[in-house]
Formats: C-alpha cells, structure tokens, sequence
C-alpha cells in the first residue's frame, strides 16, 4: 500500500520541488504518492494545465545551474502526478479521493492561502456545497474524512508562512469552532492529524507549457518532525528535523541578506534599470566586497551563535546560486519592500547574534540595518 498524495496546488514550484523529489523517490522503489493535484481556485485559469497534468507521459522539469562548481543543465520527465481534479467542478469526486485514498496531503496556495473570507466561517450547508478558501476546503474535506473512517493523515505544507503547520491548524481549530463540529472531531484533528510546519527553498524561474518548469539545481524541503511521526519518504534534498530554526536562519540571513546587500548597492549607485544579481556579481569589485562581509560579519556572527561551519558551508552554496548562469533574477524585484527587508534580513540578525554575543561588533551591517530604520 503506497502513500497517496493530495496536493493543493498546481503551481511551477510544485512540479520542480514536491512532485520532482516524490518522482525520484517512486524510481529508487519507495513507497511514497503516487500524487493527485487539486486545482482549488474556480475559473479557467490554469485548466490547460489541470488537463496536461492527466497525460502518462508526464512533465519535464529541467533543472539549470551550477552545482559544486560546475554548470548543470538537464531535464527529468516527472511522472508522480496521474490524477488532477479541480475543486469547484469535481466536489464530490474529490471528497471520495479525500476520504477513501490519501494518506498525505501537500500544499503551496500562496502566501495569502490562509485568508479566511466572512463566508468562510460558516458551514456548508451540504456535501455538494464548495466552501471558497482554502482552509474552509481542507475542513470540509477533513470533515468528510472523519465521517467516513477517520483514518490518519500527515499534511505538509509549503505555504510560504512563518510556523505555516502551526497557522494552519490553528485556523482549521478555529473554523471548526465556528462551524459546530463536536468534540470528537477536534479530538481526532488533534490527535490522528499531523500538520508538520516545512520550510521550502528553491528558485524556480520559469514555467514550461503546458505544464513543466525551469528550476536551479539547489532545492530544499525542511520538514519539522512530531512525535510518533512516520517519515513519509527519503530524498537528498528532504531533512527530517526538530528543530527548522537554523535553516530559515541560514536562508534568512545569508541568501536573502545577500539580496537586500545587493539591491541596496544598485538602488544607491543608480545602476542599470534591469540588471540581475548574476551581472552584478560579474563585477569583481563588486563580488569581493559581498564575500568581505560574509567572511568578517555574517560568519562570524553565525559563529557567535554555534552555526559558523553551517554558515560558511551555505555562504558557499550561496554564491554558486547568485551565479546561475541561466536565471535572471532581476534587482529591482528584489528591492521591493527594501526597508521591512532590511528589518527582518539584517536588523533581526544583529538582535539575535547580540543575545549571545552582546559585545561583537559588525560595522557594516549595524550601519545597514539603520538605513533601514530610517529609510
């Protein structure tokens, strides 16, 4: 009995991150998906997709960019995904596949996914009835389950969200609440439904037509482990962990600091309109001074808190990744919200590295983070 997957959400990230890593665990034998995607939003944006999801020949997903020094440009046929549904025209198919087949549930729904309209809290008033959000799907489907067996569930998502199993369970909690499900459902939510927070960390640049996608060879998919949890699969790229602090600290910190350093020099210098973080890396003036501050301030101050080979090993990775020859990540994107960036990016580093380490001094990012505040 392999573990069926349900996942909400037909985006270009998906197909280069969760269905990759499953296809390439399914061809080493693994007992893992296969995987039924969920079109859950109504309109017909996105059915030619919906409808080249069915194909048996699957989707290619080409990984392009530079791994431990050299350049990588190859393409997987990904065959995880035989079955996509959309929500608001298979309702009822949909909540027999829910209750009867899944055992695993994905989901990357945006970061405003767990918006909950006024409709929202109240409950359907029949089966056939297709509550709007997500959450309100996923309580529903959740509801139907618990009716017809109540078998156990792990749901993984991938939301980009701060603690994103925690917020979800908390706003399925509450709309339960709402609703008048009884406390034998809340004790099976809490009990038998797993909802792991995740942290996912992979740049993928371009859709392909009619489904596929272009992504860079790095990928990660960080899962926080409960309690009694089954590891639902093993991938190079999956880890398993207690703990998911270092990891976002690590992306938070270095990859997305990194940006924020970047776009600060390009807006101050008045640089071309549409240069990309691989042509300003170009300049080699440019790239020593990044790698200054990551080798006497960022390191060290991930020293400071126990991390410092974590951190010289991701600086690494870092730049190898800001060098994809193939990806054009523009610097004006990245400039956007520049001073809230700024805030979380470098001012929270400086207030977590000084709780251990009060009396270490970084000039450089103490001087960014009050451009910051005062931008």
């Amino acid at each position: 009995m392999t573990a069926r997957v349900l996942q909400f959400g037909t985006s270009r990230f998906l197909q280069a991150h969760a269905d990759l890593f499953i296809h390439e665990a399914r061809a080493e034998g693994q007992d893992i998906g296969p995987i039924t995607v969920v079109k859950s939003t109504a309109g017909s944006e996105r059915a030619g997709r919906v409808q080249a999801f069915a194909d048996p020949a699957g989707f290619p997903v080409r990984i392009r960019g530079r791994a431990d020094g050299r350049e990588v440009d190859t393409t997987v046929q990904v065959q995880s995904v035989t079955r996509a549904v959309e929500a608001h025209q298979d309702w009822p198919r949909l909540m027999q596949i829910f209750a009867g087949e899944v055992e695993i549930v994905v989901s990357n729904t945006g970061e405003t996914g767990y918006a909950l309209s006024p409709a929202d809290w109240q409950r359907p008033g029949s089966d056939t009835v297709v509550p709007g959000g997500f959450p309100a799907k996923l309580l529903a489907l959740l509801s139907f389950r618990f009716d017809h067996g109540a078998a156990p569930l792990l749901i993984l998502p991938c939301e980009l969200v701060s603690e994103n199993g925690k917020v979800l369970r908390q706003c399925l909690t509450d709309l339960a609440a709402a609703w008048g499900e009884g406390e034998d459902f809340a004790a099976w939510l809490r009990g038998s439904v797993t909802i792991c927070d995740t942290l996912v960390d992979r740049i993928v640049s371009e859709a392909l037509e009619p489904v596929g996608a272009v992504a860079e060879p790095y990928g990660l998919w960080a899962i926080q482990v409960k309690p009694g949890m089954a590891l639902p699969f093993q991938h190079p790229n999956v880890t398993y962990t207690s703990d998911l602090m270092p990891f976002l600290r690590l992306k938070l910190h270095i990859l997305n600091l990194g940006h924020s350093w970047l776009a600060q020099l390009w807006l101050s210098g008045h640089r071309p309109a549409g240069e990309t973080v691989r042509q300003i890396l170009a300049d080699p003036s440019v790239l020593a001074a990044l790698m200054q501050l990551y080798r006497t301030e960022v390191i060290p101050g991930f020293a400071a808190r126990g991390m410092g080979d974590p951190a010289e090993a991701y600086v690494a990775q870092t730049v190898e990744r800001f060098q994809n020859p193939f990806l054009d990540h523009r610097l004006a994107d990245i400039a956007q919200n520049h001073s809230a960036k700024i805030e979380r990016r470098v001012a929270a580093f400086l207030t977590w590295v000084h709780e251990t380490a009060p009396d270490l001094r970084l000039p450089e990012l103490e001087a960014f983070a009050r451009f910051g505040t005062s931008a």
